[in-house]
């Protein structure tokens, strides 16, 4: 068999996976989704992407829910529409949520100081010197950190990897997790390592991507007297049925995670992401006790999609209320008081479009190339999830993000 016979079996292959169940067709779709289905068909027959999973409601129903391509190209494992994803990012916010659940039982106050809770930030200070030994100096903060800056990047608090390298030096001279979970240390442990340090800036003063939300976490424990694992699972994915969202996926369902897949060396093939600094086996360690609020979830599409879909119900859905009304509107207003200049706001939990078209959709993404977006107005969820890292290239994400922009 030659190599043109072999590559045209492949593909035959590949597309006889696409798996679909669907509710509507494509003239339910309408043209704008129609566009992402078919970019992301086409993006799988050509080696684009290992495969994906797309799911879409409007008002509340499924319109289209449909698994592509492999979940692991490398076992030939195929993707389904309930494969489970490292969602990363997209766990700030349900952390964000959480922490608005304290907040409406009178748990904490969004502008309380984060040392009334965690100590060891009670004389954080401003980054001044980094040494070449990473030992570093610092100059008193003119206001204290609070709740408020930790749910809206404006802490100071950056990330390092992906973030500010002086950060990667600091957290690894001092031994901060900064991504996902690799030892046996608890999220308070971690949280108060970071509250020995220093802020890249004045709280509240900038809009730094941050590593706030895994402080949060350990506020949330401390002001609920709770593990947060408990304490999530009962106020949010029990109430919403998110019966696949999970920090640790139980072995049962371990088989259903998608391998995190990124290019061979040469581009011509895929292997297993390999990173130095963590690994992302995280979901299969019951042992590691780190929560990070950040980027620590496993999640399905439609567990996520249950989850926006209670706020596109503005708290609630038909069985249950998880926030009031006037929560909602004030996790989607600005709370950077216009430090941001562009065409969204940062709000308590999400960014949110504030220009036209589409003004008022909330969305983020994740670290593995997961993405989202809600609409108020059309009352519509999207919600596209891959595992793959380092991409130069994936028209996926193109066309989502047009569907998310315009």
């Amino acid at each position: 068999m030659n190599a043109n016979t072999m590559k045209s079996n492949f593909f035959a292959m590949l597309m006889g996976l696409i798996i679909a169940t669907t509710c509507g067709c494509d003239n339910t779709l309408g043209p704008r989704l129609k566009i992402l289905d078919d970019v992301i068909q086409s993006a799988v027959e050509t080696n684009q992407i290992p495969g994906a999973v797309l799911l879409t409601t409007r008002e509340g129903k499924v319109i289209l829910h449909r698994a592509y391509g492999f979940a692991d190209p490398l076992t030939q494992v195929p993707m389904q529409p309930n494969t489970l994803f490292r969602i990363c990012s997209q766990t700030k916010a349900i952390t964000a949520t959480a922490a608005m659940v304290c907040w409406e039982k009178g748990l904490l106050g969004l502008d309380d100081p984060v040392a009334k809770y965690i100590p060891a930030f009670e004389s954080i200070g401003i980054l001044d010197s980094l040494m070449a030994d990473s030992t570093f100096t610092s100059t008193p903060a003119e206001n204290a950190l609070t709740i408020r800056h930790l749910m809206t990047h404006t802490s100071g608090i950056p990330y390092g990897e992906i973030g500010d390298p002086r950060y990667e030096k600091l957290y690894t001279k001092h031994d901060v997790t900064d991504l996902f979970p690799r030892d046996m240390r608890s999220t308070l442990d971690n949280a108060e390592r970071i509250g020995q340090l220093a802020l890249a800036h004045e709280p509240g003063s900038q809009w730094t991507y941050s590593l706030g939300l895994d402080v949060l976490v350990a506020v949330i424990e401390v002001a609920s007297a709770q593990p947060y694992t408990e304490f999530v699972e009962s106020e949010i994915f029990e109430p919403l049925g998110m019966d696949d969202t999970y920090f640790v996926v139980p072995e049962s369902d371990q088989s259903r995670v998608a391998n995190v897949m990124e290019r061979t060396p040469d581009g011509s093939s895929w292997q297993t992401h390999q990173h130095p600094d963590y690994t992302i086996e995280y979901p299969m360690h019951a042992e590691w006790p780190l929560c990070s609020g950040g980027a620590g979830l496993t999640s399905s599409a439609s567990d996520y999609a249950k989850f926006l879909q209670m706020y596109l119900g503005r708290g609630a859905t038909d069985e249950v209320r998880i926030l009031e009304e006037a929560t909602v509107d004030s996790i989607m207003t600005d709370n950077t008081r216009g430090i941001l200049s562009g065409p969204w706001e940062q709000g308590l939990a999400f960014g949110v479009k504030s220009d036209a078209p589409g003004a008022g959709r909330f969305f983020w993404s994740g670290y593995f190339n997961t993405q989202y977006y809600a609409d108020p107005a059309t009352q519509e969820v999207v919600v596209l999830m891959k595992q793959t890292y380092g991409l130069d290239a994936d028209t996926t994400s193109t066309a989502f993000n047009a569907l998310l922009w315009n």
